[in-house]
């Protein structure tokens, strides 16, 4: 069957057992895979047969969730990750080295900022951060000829700014470079950005794709459009032999098709190893079965509590792009048309000291680092999170020492709204 609808692939792509086999995805939970032949072996390290050989590259337990990703965001591949941190690097240093510029939007993660600022710095990949809103001018001033990429986040963690998609993708492509978005807030359920323009996306499996804080993961999906070969010189890890593996072109062997993601796993987990155990793979795959479903709920909830704090006398400023007052509103329109999602930053009145009051006076919302999961949780980013961040970046990232990320659960609304009206009350005293 053809052109199923997403609430049917949350259930049903990606593995399909044959007679007699597994109603549910096998866990392969075994290191290492038995060959008859040296021969039989020796295909696959020359990546001239499909199979597997041992788990730090790829696992039949992996494959077949990451194809339910590739089929949700309409890609042509995909790969698991052990974290999103690692699906973020990897989608950058598949096609980065030292010497190469990216262009990102400044309120990414602040984890992926101190990845993309500190850590790849120190590997010679230099990183220019551009405001959502810039114009497009400044945007355009941003690129370099040894420009490789541009990276942003639909919804932005935890600024909650919806990137305008399509003129990004409009100006990456101008310059003959791939957009990567990192979708993790907005879930496949709410926006493909493939369909915007995308080229790569990113994904921390840990949030909503789970959707119960039970594994840390993170994938990466190809669309499978970008035309590496028009840049050859740009992209030369793609487009010219690498000696690594016998020569292998992957352009020409795996077409644009697959090339990408079969260049990261061939080379990049390898030799970094970050993959994700079988074990949360299989509890991942459970997760995304009821995405489309809790995905709704947490749009709901979202929706009626930003709508409340919005009134509340002791909120000072609400940031959800569902609301009508909100700036990114028209965007989220045209991008989150379904909602947008279950996460609301907010600001207390009276600043650092009144929000830390407030997270501690809650009764049902935990403070906890996670996001995007079935139980409500807050964090206070300034000092989490972005802590490692300047006055200055955090200003950029539209984190503000006020700021109070709130992660709207599936549990009753009316229970969540009680439990903030009582802690707020409490933060104003």
């Amino acid at each position: 069957m053809e052109n199923l609808k997403i609430e049917t692939k949350c259930i049903q792509s990606g593995y399909v057992p044959g007679n007699g086999e597994p109603r549910q995805i096998p866990i392969i939970q075994s290191t290492t895979f038995k060959y008859d032949t040296s021969e039989d072996m020796g295909k696959l390290f020359d990546l001239e047969a499909s199979g597997y050989f041992y788990t730090r590259l790829q696992n039949p337990t992996n494959d077949y969730v990451a194809a339910k990703l590739a089929a949700l965001e309409g890609g042509t591949a995909g790969m698991l990750t052990s974290s999103g941190q690692a699906a973020n690097f990897y989608s950058i240093f598949n096609i980065a080295s030292c010497g190469d510029h990216v262009v990102a939007a400044s309120t990414i993660y602040g984890g992926t900022f101190n990845l993309f600022s500190v850590t790849m710095k120190r590997m010679g990949i230099d990183f220019t951060f551009v405001s959502p809103y810039c114009t497009d001018e400044e945007l355009e001033a941003a690129f370099r000829p040894n420009t490789k990429a541009v990276f942003g986040e639909t919804i932005a963690n935890p600024a909650l700014v919806v990137l305008d998609i399509e003129r990004f993708a409009k100006a990456a492509h101008a310059h003959g470079v791939p957009l990567i978005i990192d979708n993790t807030f907005a879930t496949p359920f709410l926006c493909r950005p493939f369909e915007f323009g995308a080229d790569i996306v990113t994904h921390s499996t840990t949030k909503y794709l789970d959707g119960h804080g039970s594994g840390v993961g993170g994938c990466i999906i190809d669309s499978g459009k970008f035309d590496w070969t028009k840049y050859p010189d740009r992209f030369p890890g793609l487009c010219t032999p690498d000696e690594s593996y016998h020569g292998v072109t992957y352009t020409e062997r795996f077409g644009l098709a697959g090339a990408f993601i079969t260049k990261a796993t061939a080379q990049l987990m390898r030799d970094f190893g970050s993959i994700q155990s079988p074990q949360n793979a299989y509890l991942l795959n459970l997760g995304i079965e009821s995405l489309h479903v809790r995905m709704e709920r947490h749009c709901y909830n979202g929706q009626k509590v930003a709508e409340y704090l919005e009134k509340n006398p002791n909120v000072a400023w609400v940031k959800y792009s569902g609301l009508p007052s909100d700036r990114d509103y028209a965007l989220a329109q045209k991008y989150l048309p379904l909602g947008s999602c279950g996460v609301v930053s907010f600001g207390v009145k009276g600043g650092r000291k009144a929000a830390e009051r407030f997270m501690k006076n809650l009764k049902l919302a935990s403070i906890e680092t996670h996001v995007a999961d079935a139980k409500t949780c807050c964090l206070h980013p300034a000092s989490a999170t972005h802590r490692q961040m300047n006055d200055t970046e955090l200003e950029a990232a539209g984190v503000s020492p006020d700021l109070v990320r709130l992660s709207v659960g599936i549990e009753n609304v009316d229970d969540l709204i009680a439990d903030l009206a009582q802690a707020l009350e409490k933060a104003g005293e």
